[in-house]
């Protein structure tokens, strides 16, 4: 009856999470369905298995690869849980049989999966970028305006019933700042978009390709509020380090809604210390370190508004995330074999 096995190993959220059951059960799936995170229990169904593990635990994850022999065709994750080299070996390990043929990934993250491995024992990787583009965007947007206008604290001011307001003349408005993208892809183009038409002047510089600025460095000594949409593969150096950050302008915002890695952590937090630094806000959303692991240099550094990964949680984006992901993986595995 069911053509595939299919590991969900971290499920859509709890109301998206029965249409994305049903999608991959119509599409001919035999599906296991990891609900360590979710909150809620999908109503029984042919074809269907729940099991509780931890996401990042990869030892379960391999375990219940391996489990009984049998194998998974795909596996699916929402979270970037990494899949070394390791888990493809088990994964694909003579005697299971279902060895790996596909993974597949929410986003358009793909550094924490050992590519290089999965292309060595033919596994596809797919994955859904853009699909979150437009909710990042409007994140961004709104981090930056928080961060300018000092929503934060004025609130837990207000909360303690202290007026507090700034002084004469501090808040900037957007028209009068430039908005720098270190890398511009799906992301970086919305948000130009949405910056543009609030009146801010968009610089792009671009690791690959054209952009309107030929170097990073003519980009951050232009730039009032910087925001980095380029790739990030685990282990690389930073993108925007303190030799990068020093080259903003006074008064300069730091906004990473895009990879945990591309800014350094450590730089970031002492230059927010160092009142004679250009880089006097920052926002951050995504970290080295994060779920259970989650730990930041930042913590606690004054001026900085710190996000749990959750830019690109919208509804339509998750929603379109899910099918689409789904969609791909069953594709990939009715494809050549």
């Amino acid at each position: 009856m069911f053509r595939y096995r299919l590991l969900i190993w971290d499920g859509a959220p709890d109301e998206l999470l029965d249409g994305e059951v049903e999608q991959a059960l119509a599409a001919g799936c035999e599906v296991t369905l990891n609900l360590h995170r979710s909150g809620i229990t999908p109503a029984p169904r042919d074809g269907l298995r729940v099991v509780r593990e931890p996401i990042f635990d990869l030892e379960r994850l391999v375990a219940t690869v391996r489990e009984g022999a049998a194998g998974y065709d795909a596996v699916k994750s929402r979270a970037n849980v990494p899949l070394p080299a390791g888990f493809f070996d088990a994964a694909c390990a003579p005697g299971l049989r279902r060895p790996l043929r596909v993974v597949g990934q929410i986003g358009s993250g793909i550094g924490h999966i050992d590519t290089k491995s999965a292309q060595r024992y033919g596994v596809s990787v797919v994955h859904t970028p853009g699909t979150n583009a437009v909710g990042v965007a409007e994140f961004v947007l709104g981090q930056i305006l928080a961060v300018l206008r000092g929503l934060v604290p004025h609130d837990r001011a207000s909360h303690a019933g202290i007026w507090r307001g700034h002084p004469p003349g501090r808040a900037r408005e957007l028209g009068e700042l430039t908005l720098g993208l270190a890398g511009c892809g799906h992301t970086g183009a919305a948000l130009a978009q949405r910056a543009t038409a609030l009146g801010m002047r968009v610089l792009v510089w671009r690791a690959r390709g054209t952009g309107t600025v030929e170097a990073l460095d003519d980009l951050l000594a232009e730039t009032d509020v910087l925001s980095v949409h380029a790739r990030h593969t685990p282990g690389e150096p930073p993108l925007i380090g303190r030799r990068e950050l020093a080259l903003l302008r006074p008064g300069a915002v730091v906004v990473n809604a895009a990879r945990g890695g591309l800014v350094d952590e450590q730089a970031l937090a002492d230059a927010l210390r160092d009142p004679g630094h250009p880089v006097a806000g920052a926002a951050v959303d995504v970290f080295e370190r994060e779920h259970d692991r989650f730990s930041s240099p930042l913590f606690g550094v004054p001026g900085v508004l710190l996000t749990p990964h959750v830019a690109g949680l919208t509804g339509p984006a998750t929603a379109v995330a899910a099918r689409e992901c789904v969609d791909r993986i069953v594709a990939a595995l009715a494809g050549p074999q």
